[in-house]
């Protein structure tokens, strides 16, 4: 992986996540994450994402193009899920959100409350 790449992954604020139901139909969905440099974590609230990599961890990970369409960051990898160390007690994640939790309204430790998940996302392909 390039610098530029490894750069845009600690900057950027939101990745796109695709999971695929348990009958094969896919869904994308923006979500907040951290990279380590070795695995992408997501805090996630019950719902279908979490359904999802429970029946197939497969993954994919893209970040936005630029407005022509370059600028591609696109990752597959295995998903896991359990129930995360609460969000606000990790110092990169509300380095990096703090501030955009505070900004909807919430409380870090309300926030963890509902995004109690914590997806990881190893074994990454870049393509």
């Amino acid at each position: 992986m390039d610098r530029h790449v490894e750069s845009r992954l600690k900057k950027e604020l939101v990745i796109w996540l695709v999971t695929a139901s348990s009958d094969g139909r896919p869904q994308a969905v923006p979500v907040w994450f951290l990279w380590d440099g070795r695995s992408f974590l997501i805090h996630a609230q019950d719902g279908a994402k979490v359904n999802h990599i429970k029946v197939n961890p497969n993954v994919e990970l893209h970040l936005n193009s630029d407005e022509v369409g370059d600028d591609v960051v696109r990752v597959s990898g295995i998903a896991t899920v359990a129930l995360s160390p609460a969000a606000h007690t990790n110092a990169a994640y509300m380095r990096k959100y703090g501030r955009s939790i505070r900004d909807l309204g919430q409380r870090p430790a309300e926030f963890s409350g509902q995004y109690r998940n914590a997806i990881r996302v190893r074994r990454l392909r870049f393509h």
